[in-house]
């Protein structure tokens, strides 16, 4: 306690980027170009064209969590078992495009999926026929997919590494087959890590804006790209406000969804 003023730092950072921003958002919100109190905002963004755009980034961030999902966890669970010898290289390998800038990394799929980029022409030199699926809703969960894979593999692959294998272990003395220890035993103990997964991906999934942008060709919109038009182009800073705090609550929504599940779960059980 008599080092408490150790936190004075992160308490003015999170004023001055945390409570002053929400303050100012809720503000906007609440207010017309006048200043006057209106609820405005919030009525027209559940007009059918704006609804829309929420309903699609909430689909498409829900399939892209979902992909990832399905492909993080295997990976985590290799990663996390103690006799796999290529954990460090298959480590850097997810490591190393985490270390290029967002924006750049996205961008190389716009050269990789063009029409005639490097995907297309690999099936022209093998005769196969080209795939032409850039500015597609295929092209956005594809960037998303990529961009955010490893922030669901790294908390899995931690829940999983902190299990006690004695635990497994038991299970095959006692006559389980590896189906059953990975259904009785592994996943329910890696519930909180795929919690967690699923909450760093959804999030950024459905308030991204760069992704649909660029591999969408500009023209597909998210609820993101919406947001980003009313400050930057529209200047409707009230609208966007108000489609900020209706994010903001579908994100509140669904982590306490998924939190839920881990508390009826209680990190998992073993009966």
């Amino acid at each position: 306690m008599r080092n408490k003023w150790i936190s004075g730092p992160y308490l003015v950072w999170m004023a001055l980027f945390i409570i002053i921003p929400l303050f100012l958002t809720g503000y906007y919100a609440f207010t017309d170009t006048d200043g006057a109190f209106t609820m405005a905002g919030f009525s027209r963004a559940f007009e059918p064209m704006y609804l829309s755009v929420l309903l699609n980034s909430i689909r498409i961030a829900a399939i892209s969590t979902a992909i990832c999902l399905l492909l993080g966890y295997p990976v985590a669970y290799i990663l996390s078992r103690p006799e796999f010898a290529g954990k460090s290289t298959l480590f850097f390998l997810f490591a190393v495009p985490m270390w290029m800038n967002y924006l750049l990394r996205t961008y190389s799929w716009m050269s990789i999926l063009e029409t005639n980029g490097i995907l297309n022409s690999l099936l022209a030199f093998l005769r196969l026929p080209k795939i032409d699926i850039l500015y597609t809703d295929s092209a956005v969960i594809l960037g998303m997919v990529y961009n955010f894979l490893p922030f669901m593999i790294l908390p899995i692959h931690t829940a999983l590494a902190k299990i006690d294998y004695s635990l497994v272990e038991s299970a095959q003395d006692l006559g389980a087959n590896p189906v059953t220890v990975f259904k009785r035993v592994v996943l329910p103990l890696s519930v909180p890590g795929v919690v967690s997964g699923i909450t760093m991906v959804f999030m950024p999934a459905v308030t991204t804006f760069i992704i649909p942008s660029l591999l969408g060709g500009g023209q597909y919109m998210l609820i993101g790209n919406l947001i980003e038009n009313q400050f930057l182009t529209a200047y409707d800073w009230n609208f966007g406000a108000a489609l900020s705090l209706i994010l903001m609550a579908v994100i509140i929504l669904s982590m306490m969804i998924v939190l839920r599940v881990d508390k009826d779960n209680e990190g998992g059980t073993l009966i």
